[in-house]
């Protein structure tokens, strides 16, 4: 029982990093643009969140390897490993450096709404102080307790859904039934959903702190129940989200929160967003400097150590520019949302890399690569990015040549057929790899 509630809060670190300022404006904006109608949004996030970093932590615990190591170790040899290694890299410090962004701007309008200095001032602040924590060895005890503080507010609006008292089958309408709304903004929204809960760098940051003597059994435990209450956390954000009333804004989701908590409800949202946004303010370019080691790492070690000028530059790249962005004055809710939306089209770019992997049997061993059930759940989750992320692209470029219905629909089947047919090329590239890698063993 002990190493069961161990590996909990080993993972919690996990759910802490995906409940942040992302996961509130997302979700709650979801919830009072369309009601319940995205919930499934959520709950396909959920699972596909718990389906990826499982796999990630049984590469770490079965190869030894992180998941950057083991994508280095697979194209070693090879004439495109190079690009390859800058492509997933690159596209990892890019969502980074977007999701660095919406850290430092939810974290000011968490603060914003208890101390009313210039929001510059509090990024440069905050911005100072996330440098100094990522400096420093005590970098887990910090993550950790502002964590322990995200997930007060975050029961705080599992309790507000509660006393909301919405309608159990419209919530499981929602949940079980997909849509996406005509309107504009629903796709980039399903796509921030899903962004904000399957963060593409947690995958290289949870196979980095993988405890490699750890059972399967106990990873998939603490696993499980830190994501699973960590997505029924977002659901209940999207749920309040509901409540607002007139142009969504933090104030109104706020006023929401009073409405039932009390007036002392600014004073927790505005410290957990304050929390949320700076623990993630740290996690954003300590992943991305990870990333960048397990990668380039291999024969050169010393020069990518914690206090190595290489690995301080990826997360100083990462910290600045959301910084210098976070200065701009641009409006946060905006922001945090295309950041999220970012983050979700990259995912099926780097979930594909991990679905090689799992199934290299030269890496994982013969019995422990994957079984074809979760290359199933796994492809599933590659193919509805990818075609999230197509439509939203789609849409997003309709006004530069005209809205028509019937050439929506067959934009939409042409994605579709499209998005498949690339689906189906991934795994049978995985087929003939695993094939031929257990043929040679």
């Amino acid at each position: 029982m002990k190493k069961r509630l161990l590996s909990i809060l080993l993972w919690s670190i996990i759910s802490a990093a995906f409940i942040g300022p992302g996961t509130i404006t997302t979700a709650s904006k979801a919830g009072a643009l369309f009601q319940f109608d995205l919930l499934w949004a959520l709950l396909f996030s959920t699972f596909a969140c718990l389906l990826l970093q499982e796999a990630s932590a049984r590469i770490s615990i079965f190869s030894g390897l992180n998941l950057g190591e083991a994508i280095a170790r697979q194209f070693e040899g090879k004439s495109s490993r190079i690009l390859v290694l800058v492509l997933v890299v690159g596209a990892i410090i890019l969502g980074a450096a977007a999701y660095e962004t919406g850290n430092l701007l939810g974290a000011v309008a968490g603060i914003s709404l208890i101390i009313s200095w210039p929001p510059y001032l509090f990024v440069l602040i905050i911005g100072c102080l996330a440098a100094i924590a990522l400096s420093i060895p005590s970098l887990k005890i910090i993550a950790k307790l502002m964590g322990y503080i995200v997930v007060i507010m975050g029961f705080s609006f599992l309790f507000t859904a509660i006393f909301l008292k919405p309608e159990f089958g419209r919530i499981l309408h929602g949940s079980f039934v997909p849509s996406l709304p005509a309107e504009p903004g629903a796709g980039i929204l399903v796509l921030g959903l899903i962004g904000t809960t399957v963060v593409p760098y947690n995958l290289f940051l949870g196979s980095e702190l993988a405890d490699k003597k750890q059972k399967i059994t106990e990873m998939r435990f603490g696993l499980s129940f830190a994501i699973f209450l960590g997505g029924i956390i977002s659901m209940a954000v999207l749920v309040v989200g509901t409540a607002v009333t007139g142009e969504f804004t933090f104030e109104n989701l706020v006023n929401a929160l009073s409405l039932n908590l009390g007036t002392w409800a600014v004073y927790i949202f505005g410290i957990g967003m304050f929390a949320a946004g700076f623990s993630s303010a740290i996690t954003a370019p300590l992943a991305s400097a990870i990333t960048a080691r397990s990668l380039f790492s291999k024969g050169n070690s010393k020069a990518w150590k914690n206090t190595a000028i290489r690995f301080r530059l990826v997360w100083g790249f990462v910290l600045i520019t959301g910084m210098v962005l976070g200065m701009t004055n641009i409006k946060p809710i905006p922001a945090i949302i295309l950041a999220q939306a970012l983050n979700g089209l990259i995912l099926p770019f780097i979930s594909i890399f991990l679905l090689f992997v799992i199934n290299d049997p030269a890496l994982m061993g013969k019995k422990n690569c994957n079984g074809w059930i979760s290359n199933i759940l796994m492809g599933l989750v590659v193919w509805v990015t990818l075609l999230l992320g197509s439509i939203s692209i789609f849409r997003a470029g309709q006004p530069l040549f005209g809205s028509n219905p019937m050439e929506e629909k067959y934009g939409f089947e042409m994605i579709g057929l499209f998005t498949i047919f690339i689906s189906i090329l991934i795994f049978r590239k995985v087929y003939l790899v695993r094939k031929s890698l257990t043929n040679r063993k």
